[in-house]
């Protein structure tokens, strides 16, 4: 072993003179995107395998009719293990996993934990096995964010490198999981809200490449979805293009505030058996109810894509009866649409662990085709379902994670051709304008910006979000009682190097302020000591002009503007003195800040 030390610290020091820091990131990224490519090729491969084996086991087809017993139970069995896998196994929380990378990037330099590399790929195996209406493409984001942090501090990049070298992993895995180089790259920028510098976008690039590489030399050259453009695009769409849009808009709001409702009602309760047995049965009902519930739900998507629409619907469903109605096909459509946000927190809220890129892709589908669907019933000009349910995923992925050039050029890759760019970007666009309104942060940021631990593109902003404006408080200041005398004072002066004194009370609140160069006069009046008091020459503050702890960073800095002052003081909620703020202090801070969140 020290041997091996020894050789890794020649071959570090040799690195050092040799290889400048910018090649040595881009041959990490090549390798950072081949692991991260084999984690994506890993788990689809181990998740179809051991999904089929599951259905194996009970005989359980979704291509015959009249329900099945089995998924009812399947789900409740994949969240325990889930569950028993955390708990006593990895011992920490998992998540959605993307927030953690977020949270990751801004506050702790682009540190993963090594545990990082797998968990996520084992719990969220377990779970979608097993029928967990959930997504595999942010745990496997997660995952290749993990290898790409770890294997820039493992070989000794700076702290803005392991950051490059996360976004790359988190690329790698996405360009992996759907060999969409592109798309994998728009991710880690619209997503991570990295910065498209010269300094990023190629090892970034290089990482999704050499990932989408690996998945197409193990799993072939095949494409998520094979379709054909029945129709060219024609002017004469746009109308139905905008209320596709619009309509995916509504969809993209509900599946925000539907998960964030379903998932924080589970949060209430401390019992983790109580929350999986919940979980576990509504979910197992639903799905037993509507099956393309079950899982990611590719399948049935597949299914109506290629234009089996009522076999991918009503499969091994109890209301197969009605497979020949056009109206109760749009019905199933709708719950579909409904149901899919709410099997999908059932899912993470019990336990469960898997992300929410896959189920907005499904519901995006799903949206598309009811679009579609329903205005060929009512005998408007005919429009091509398939075509409409590729849109609805661009728009509802554009709409729940504010990603639209991803969700564009997802489905054109994942397609295999870019035939439907105008609709993609006509209908992602109308989504984004709608959504926005009324959802300013995706899925994955809106908790974080809702703390204050979210770093966004506009970096004078995420600056004064993100300091820890306590660690800037002084405290060498010495304090004066309230029922002091000007000898108090004097002794005071003699003992501190600063010319600011806080007046306080008995119970530590803040009353007032003396400044040593209003008593220049009175210093050397020996005879005042005892009778001029502190009371007298205090002055005094309104509420408006001190700082509580409770205040955002930017009321501190409006509150900077807007005084003349060049040291605020610092109370708690209840008025006790803290300490101050100084305006240099906090704008070199600010400043440093700046630098060191600069990708340049």
């Amino acid at each position: 072993m020290t041997r091996l030390v020894s050789i890794y610290k020649k071959l570090y020091t040799w690195r050092l003179h040799h290889i400048s820091e910018q090649n040595y990131l881009l041959m990490l990224s090549v390798v950072v995107g081949v692991l991260s490519g084999l984690a994506a090729v890993l788990l689809k491969t181990v998740v179809h395998l051991s999904g089929k084996f599951v259905m194996d086991i009970g005989g359980a087809h979704f291509a015959t009719g009249g329900g099945n017993m089995l998924i009812l139970f399947a789900p409740l069995v994949g969240i325990l293990l889930t569950v028993l896998f955390v708990r006593y196994i990895i011992k920490g929380d998992i998540g959605h996993g993307i927030p953690s990378v977020l949270l990751s990037i801004s506050r702790y330099k682009g540190s993963l934990p090594p545990r990082n590399m797998y968990s996520s790929l084992v719990a969220s195996t377990l779970t979608v096995a097993f029928g967990g209406s959930v997504g595999l493409e942010a745990p496997i984001a997660s995952t290749g964010s993990a290898i790409g942090s770890n294997v820039g501090r493992f070989f000794h990049v700076s702290h803005r490198g392991v950051k490059l070298l996360l976004g790359c992993g988190a690329a790698g895995a996405i360009a992996g999981i759907f060999k969409a180089p592109l798309a994998g790259v728009l991710f880690t920028v619209e997503v991570l809200m990295f910065d498209m510098t010269m300094t990023t976008a190629v090892p970034l690039l290089v990482s999704a490449l050499s990932a989408s590489t690996v998945a197409y030399f193990l799993m072939g050259q095949q494409v998520q979805f094979v379709f054909t453009v029945a129709e060219d695009f024609s002017l004469s769409q746009i109308p139905f293009l905008v209320v596709l849009g619009i309509f995916c808009a509504f969809s993209s709001v509900y599946f925000l505030r539907c998960t964030d409702k379903i998932e924080s009602l589970f949060g209430r309760s401390r019992s983790w058996v109580l929350k999986w047995l919940i979980g576990g049965v509504s979910l197992g009902v639903m799905i037993f109810l509507f099956p393309p519930l079950y899982g990611e739900g590719y399948w049935a998507l597949t299914e109506l894509l290629g234009g089996s629409g009522h076999d991918a619907l009503f499969a091994s469903s109890v209301f197969n009866v009605f497979r020949d109605n056009g109206w109760a096909a749009l019905i199933i459509l709708l719950m579909l649409i409904l149901l899919k946000p709410v099997a999908t927190a059932a899912t993470i809220g019990s336990g469960g662990v898997g992300g929410t890129f896959g189920p907005s892709l499904i519901m995006g589908g799903l949206s598309g085709y009811f679009i579609a669907a329903l205005g060929n019933q009512i005998g408007l000009p005919p429009q091509s379902t398939a075509n409409f349910a590729l849109v609805g995923m661009a728009a509802v992925m554009t709409g729940v994670m504010h990603a639209p050039f991803m969700g564009v050029f997802l489905i054109a890759e994942i397609t295999g051709g870019y035939a439907l760019m105008v609709p993609l970007l006509i209908t992602a666009t109308v989504t984004y304008i709608c959504v926005q309104p009324f959802e300013k942060h995706s899925i994955y940021a809106r908790k974080l910006a809702d703390r204050g631990d979210l770093l966004t593109h506009n970096k004078d902003a995420s600056a004064w979000q993100l300091m820890d404006l306590k660690k800037l408080i002084e405290t060498n200041f010495a304090t004066l009682p309230v029922d002091g005398t000007l000898r108090d004072i004097v002794e005071a002066i003699k003992q501190s190097k600063r010319n600011l004194f806080p007046v306080l009370d008995a119970d530590g609140r803040f009353l007032g302020l003396i400044v040593m160069d209003d008593l220049r006069h009175l210093i050397f009046e020996t005879e005042l000591y005892d009778s001029v008091t502190v009371r007298e020459l205090m002055m005094t503050f309104a509420d408006e002009d001190l700082v509580h702890l409770a205040d955002s960073p930017h009321e501190v800095v409006k509150k900077f503007q807007l005084s003349n002052r060049y040291n605020l003081i610092v109370v708690d909620e209840e008025g006790r003195y803290q300490g101050f703020l100084s305006r240099a202090n906090t704008f070199s801070a600010y400043r440093r800040f700046i630098s060191a969140a600069s990708e340049e």
